[in-house]
């Protein structure tokens, strides 16, 4: 059976909570975390919600990725999904190297 792609989960813990609750930051952030995996951006879909918080999702040619904030917490759920040559490893340690946790947990698996 074909590997279809790489799949890789984080959650982030004690985040600098003004970058977790600035869309357009976390924008800028997916979009510089698709180049680093070497992915294809299609779009990009956002939402800030209030009183605080954000969610985005990238679309790919390749799949996807996705983050979710508590700035309140300081914690952020990151998916991210590619197929192909892509490092979606790379996409997730990029933005952690961003958003500096105290503490971070990566799992990744071929799908």
């Amino acid at each position: 059976m074909k590997n279809l792609g790489k799949h890789c989960v984080a959650e982030l813990y004690g985040c600098d909570h003004t970058i977790l609750d600035n869309e357009k930051l976390l924008k800028e952030l997916i979009r510089e975390a698709v180049d680093v995996a070497g992915a294809t951006l299609l779009e990009i879909c956002s939402h800030k919600f209030s009183p605080q918080g954000v969610t985005l999702v990238a679309l790919l040619s390749e799949s996807h990725i996705s983050i979710h904030t508590w700035p309140e917490d300081g914690n952020v759920a990151l998916d991210v999904f590619t197929c192909g040559e892509c490092k979606p490893d790379l996409a997730i340690m990029h933005i952690i190297k961003v958003v500096n946790p105290t503490k971070y947990n990566m799992n990744c698996f071929t799908r």
